[in-house]
């Protein structure tokens, strides 16, 4: 079997659960049977749904492997039987399945790969909240966290990846109408999980996730076939950012054009030269318009090329763009074309926009720079020229030197004189070097004729090796000028990114990181105040701010509302572009700080609402089912028409009773919380003995208080607690131990002291939580998962802690050996 070809992988992909992944699976795998190929069923599982159900007959199931955890059993797929099976295709159903531990791997999926590798085909299926990518969004939209995830480049990787798809109108009919969860829980999932809002969410999510898949293929296929004409399937404008201040104008005018195309994509691209040194660029400029491309929607992109239009064509080509917006040039051209017309001949199938803009025709824009070499420096070259040329003539005069020789040392001095001043006092130098070997060792002597045509010759070819020579020392004095600058800007700007990526982002951090940057007393973010001509100081760092941009030795305007502000020293032109873009930044900072403060204000009216969703979804949902136990006893014992016996009479009488103690409780629970979170509960504490308390909180149980056993030391010391707040802590734990216990397991309540504390434990021998799962269980109306909510716990543990923590004590929950949950309160001994 090891000569076998890996097998192919295909994925139902859903967007919620109950759209029909698994009924399609099995559709399929008919289909495959029927034109003879061999199917097995590694794993499906129904969900109880008949319709699914009744697609399983007729095809081979695999036995599934049984598995004991925690004293409870389960069934997991068999991946060996699988493989020993070697079927054409097997059936795995939800691919994101975490097995219970002690199984051959931890996931399904890793089950699956194994399956793969041996050579069988697999059909599987998952919902979108499952992707390891999406799971903080779908938590973010639903409310609910997956705890089963799958990594997207599992299911990436499939050869086929289907999307099962259903209108949410059509999913919450299915639902109501019993076709996906029991009757018991269709009220509480359509008013929670199942949701418009949530399905509409979380359909989008599967269509935008699929969409992206198609086009990764479509891009692998025209890789593989090279294919470099664009295919129209999706639209993508690219926008080419220069640098200049015109960008805006640009990113904005691209948004737009991007805005026409419904999920048309936006991406701005910046030239760089080979040399790493960018031609016309001004950081500050980028990194605004960097940020508005990301505003909108978009990503920036920077590539280097020596030729602007192949390169700005080559990377739309290679991104599959089907439009280009370009500035119109800054430059009126009379003997060249601009990069605007070269892109334009070059396009082929690809839409370019010229957007003409404020600066069209202006002239080429190039931020100021300082002069290349320093006063000093330049002082030098002059003075190696007016004292250096006559000092040479008169050495020279001395020595008995040929003609040749003597031009050589003289654009030796030239090359020394560019070398040290730069090109104008090394072009003078060479003109009056040119002067003096005419008149003072070329033949005829004195006179500014020349008798040797060679000599003219010599003495021109001087002048000229003089020009070259200082024009290019002249050029590698401001190449090694600009390359020293764009490293130190570059070593600022990191200095400004691992800022940004350790996450100090705080508005003083940045400010000071700017002042100590630069050598200033103080920086200061301004904002205009609604009052015309009055600034406020939004954020400082330093000594004395600047009230307004007019008291700054520096300012830099961020936009409309914004101005940064330096003191301590005028910067010059160079510094200002790395200002300008610590100044972007600093606007971003204010801008996710002032979101924090807007998301932190929002937080507790968002958690308000969820906790309104939630307590009407529990009060629909558990109210109902005492309710209506109660109701139809009581109306069966109204009944004119039926004689009861009276063994049937009590046992009415029983459920009526049972379910109104039930209803009770959570009425009591519902006030109890609502008061504990408006601070309103009063507190009475006192020395208190638990065989006191016990007993009334077991007579509260009503029928089930048979299945309480209690453990409680004689000896066991007086604790501090509110007797009635206790009671209602140890009705709700015991109830709850209770419910999830199994069918015939006591639940053990017992007691203990450790020093100045007093532990009380309920221990239940249930299915036990995860232990990820432990502090979860204390939100109120928590539900752990969307597939069975009828076991998740509801409002007693939030109410118990609550109660618990208001009588200075804490509940924890523990594993019970053995299988269970043990819930732990400890109370302080009284005194």
């Amino acid at each position: 079997m090891g000569g076998r070809p890996r097998g192919r992988l295909r994925v139902y992909l859903g967007a919620a659960p109950g759209v029909g992944k698994t009924y399609a699976m099995l559709s399929e795998a008919r289909r495959a049977r029927e034109r003879g190929k061999d199917v097995v069923v590694g794993f499906v599982e129904t969900h109880g749904r008949a319709r699914t159900a009744r697609l399983l007959d007729g095809l081979e199931i695999l036995p599934r492997q049984t598995m004991t955890y925690k004293g409870a059993t389960f069934t997991e797929l068999d991946p060996a039987a699988v493989i020993e099976r070697a079927p054409t295709l097997a059936l795995i159903d939800e691919l994101a399945h975490t097995n219970v531990p002690g199984s051959r791997n931890a996931k399904r999926w890793q089950d699956v790969e194994e399956i793969l590798d041996a050579g069988i085909d697999v059909v599987s299926t998952v919902n979108i909240q499952h992707l390891e990518s999406l799971n903080d969004v779908v938590e973010r939209i639903t409310g609910v966290t997956q705890r089963e995830t799958v990594p997207d480049e599992v299911v990436r990787r499939a050869d086929q990846i289907e999307l099962v798809d259903m209108s949410p109108e059509a999913l919450r009919r299915r639902l109501a109408h019993g076709n996906v969860y029991l009757p018991e829980r269709v009220d509480a999932a359509l008013a929670n999980y199942f949701r418009v809002g949530n399905l509409t969410a979380l359909r989008e999510l599967a269509l935008l996730w699929v969409a992206d898949k198609v086009d990764e293929q479509l891009g692998r296929y025209r890789t593989d076939h090279s294919i470099a004409g664009t295919w129209e399937a999706r639209e993508r404008v690219v926008v080419a950012l220069t640098g200049g201040p015109e960008g805006d104008t640009l990113v904005r005018r691209a948004a737009r054009v991007a805005a026409r195309g419904k999920g048309a994509d936006l991406l701005a691209v910046h030239v760089t030269s080979a040399d790493g040194l960018i031609a016309g660029g001004d950081p500050a400029h980028l990194a605004r318009q960097r940020a508005l491309v990301e505003d909108l929607g978009g990503t920036y992109h920077q590539v280097v090329g020596d030729d602007v239009p192949r390169a700005l064509l080559e990377f739309a080509r290679g991104v599959n763009a089907t439009q280009l917006v370009l500035g119109a040039s800054r430059r009126k051209r009379l003997l060249t074309r601009g990069v605007g017309v070269t892109t334009t001949a070059l396009s082929g199938s690809i839409d370019v926009h010229m957007v003409p803009h404020e600066a069209t025709g202006a002239g080429r824009y190039r931020p100021r720079s300082r002069a290349v070499l320093t006063r000093g420096r330049r002082l030098s070259g002059w003075a190696l020229v007016l004292l250096g040329m006559p000092l040479l003539t008169a050495g020279l005069r001395a020595m008995d030197l040929s003609l040749p020789s003597e031009i050589l040392l003289f654009l030796l001095l030239v090359v020394g004189v560019a070398l040290t001043g730069g090109m104008w006092s090394a072009l003078t130098g060479a003109v009056l070097g040119f002067g003096l070997l005419n008149w003072f060792f070329t033949p005829p002597l004195h006179t500014w004729t020349i008798a040797g045509p060679e000599n003219v010759l010599a003495l021109a070819i001087f002048v000229l090796v003089a020009a070259m020579v200082s024009t290019v020392v002249d050029l590698a004095a401001r190449r090694s000028r600009d390359a020293a600058r764009s490293r130190a800007d570059a070593e600022v700007l990191s200095t400004l990114a691992g800022h940004v990526l350790r996450g100090e982002g705080a508005l003083p951090s940045l400010l000071a990181r700017m002042r100590e940057t630069f050598g200033l007393s103080a920086v200061t973010l301004l904002e205009r105040d609604e009052e015309p001509g009055e600034w406020r100081v939004v954020a400082t760092s330093g000594g004395l701010p600047a009230t307004s941009p007019g008291t700054a030795d520096t300012d830099v305007a961020i936009d409309d509302r914004l101005v940064l502000a330096a003191r301590g020293r005028l910067l010059d032109a160079s510094d200002r572009r790395v200002l300008e873009a610590f100044a972007a930044q600093a606007a971003v900072a204010l801008r996710q700080q002032r979101l924090r403060e807007a998301a932190d204000r929002a937080g507790p009216l968002a958690e308000a609402d969820r906790m309104r969703t939630a307590l009407l979804a529990a009060v629909g949902h558990d109210l109902r089912t005492p309710l209506a136990a109660a109701k139809a006893a009581v109306e069966s014992l109204r009944a004119t028409d039926v004689t009861w016996s009276d063994e049937d009479r009590a046992e009415l009488l029983a459920t009526a009773d049972e379910s109104l103690i039930r209803l009770n409780r959570l009425v009591s629970n519902l006030l109890d919380m609502s008061r504990l979170q408006a601070g309103a509960l009063g507190v009475r504490l006192e020395p208190v003995a638990i065989e006191d308390v016990l007993p009334h909180a077991v007579d509260d149980l009503g029928p089930v208080r048979d299945r309480l056993v209690s453990d409680i030391p004689p000896e066991l010391p007086e604790l501090q607690a509110d007797p009635a707040l206790l009671e209602r802590v140890l009705v709700n734990l015991m109830a709850n131990a209770v419910r999830y216990s199994r069918d015939g397991e006591p639940v053990l309540v017992s007691a203990s002291w450790h020093g100045e504390y007093v532990e009380i434990r309920v221990v239940d021998r249930g299915p036990g939580i995860p232990a990820d799962a432990h502090e979860r269980v204390f939100l109120p109306f928590q539900r752990l998962g969307d597939r069975h909510n009828h076991a998740g716990v509801g409002l007693g543990l939030a109410l118990s802690r609550g109660l618990t923590e208001a009588m200075g004590g804490t509940l924890v929950p523990e594993d019970t050996p053995g299988g269970g949950l043990t819930m732990t309160i400890s109370l302080r001994r009284a005194t």
